[in-house]
């Protein structure tokens, strides 16, 4: 069994994946595989893929195009049995140390369910360095539940965490990222963030999830994913409730029933709810917008 298995989700990403792949296998102190779904890619990915894989540098398979989120939480289904896991993008640039500073981190708690995530370094397509935005996360399951600010790359949890989020299938599957955080939280899984840059976030116009925008920018991003809502985080918190409700304490119980009645009570059901400080976030904009959110009925 390898120390930790590395899932990558790979879609027509020929021009920066070669990259990637090569700062993944120099990662140094570990023992590793990695394991690719490719999600239905028509560029030379597959010739690449094929190529590491004569090599045996890498195992990898094809599907239809699911998008990311299915297709990393069909990795994790699949993937070997290993003490930790990580997931990676097929644009990045990982450090030598990433996968190992991340398991420093979370080993001490053995048996018991952990995750480790961290900052990230914004770069342009040639890999300099951008202006980044950098998170000061609260940590708490009331956060996870309105501000969507993890990044998949960055995270590494142990088998423990693995075996809990595979004991239930939503039929709502959110991002894959936003839905293993949330479930670490709702069932008080010891949570490391790492304020230390390990991973070069390679931002260019494909990108299926960026950052880097202006305050401007993203107050309209934010805005357009409220107004415009499929209910995303309703859903996400009402998964968790059919999944995971025996497992929580009584206190998230009573922060996820808040959450749910942000965005499905009456009107004034929904403003007491949204006013609960244990949803607080640590972003100032996401809390107005989800205060706003839940008046308006788009949460």
């Amino acid at each position: 069994m390898k120390e930790i298995t590395v899932l990558m989700s790979t879609y027509n990403g020929e021009k920066f994946i070669k990259e990637q792949i090569d700062s993944i296998l120099n990662s140094k102190d570990v023992e590793l595989q990695l394991l690719v779904r490719d999600d239905g890619s028509s560029d030379q990915t597959l010739s690449i893929l094929n190529d590491y894989q004569s090599r045996n540098k890498l195992s990898f398979y094809q599907g239809h195009n699911v998008r990311p989120a299915k297709s990393f939480m069909e990795l994790l289904y699949k993937a070997p049995n290993s003490k930790y896991y990580a997931f990676s993008d097929q644009d990045d640039y990982w450090s030598q140390d990433k996968l190992s500073t991340a398991i420093n981190c979370i080993k001490s708690y053995g048996q018991e369910p952990a995750l480790y995530f961290c900052q990230t370094q914004l770069v342009d397509k040639d890999l300099n360095s951008m202006k980044t935005i950098y998170i000061n996360p609260r940590l708490t399951f009331g956060e996870a539940l309105t501000y969507q600010f993890i990044g998949g790359c960055t995270m590494v949890f142990n088998q423990s965490l693995r075996d809990i989020i595979l004991k239930f299938a939503p039929n709502y599957q959110p991002m894959h990222d936003v839905w293993i955080y949330s479930i670490a939280q709702a069932i008080g899984a010891h949570i490391f963030f790492d304020p230390q840059p390990h991973i070069l976030y390679r931002q260019h116009s494909h990108n299926a999830i960026g950052q880097g925008y202006s305050r401007f920018e993203e107050w309209k991003r934010r805005w357009k994913r409220i107004s415009n809502s499929e209910h995303e985080r309703l859903k996400r918190a009402k998964e968790l409730k059919i999944g995971y409700y025996k497992m929580m304490s009584q206190e998230n119980k009573s922060i996820l029933d808040k959450a749910i009645l942000s965005g499905e009570g009456n009107l004034w059901q929904r403003i007491i709810a949204s006013s609960d400080k244990r949803l607080k976030c640590s972003s100032k904009i996401t809390y107005v917008l989800f205060r706003i959110s839940a008046i308006i009925k788009t949460f």
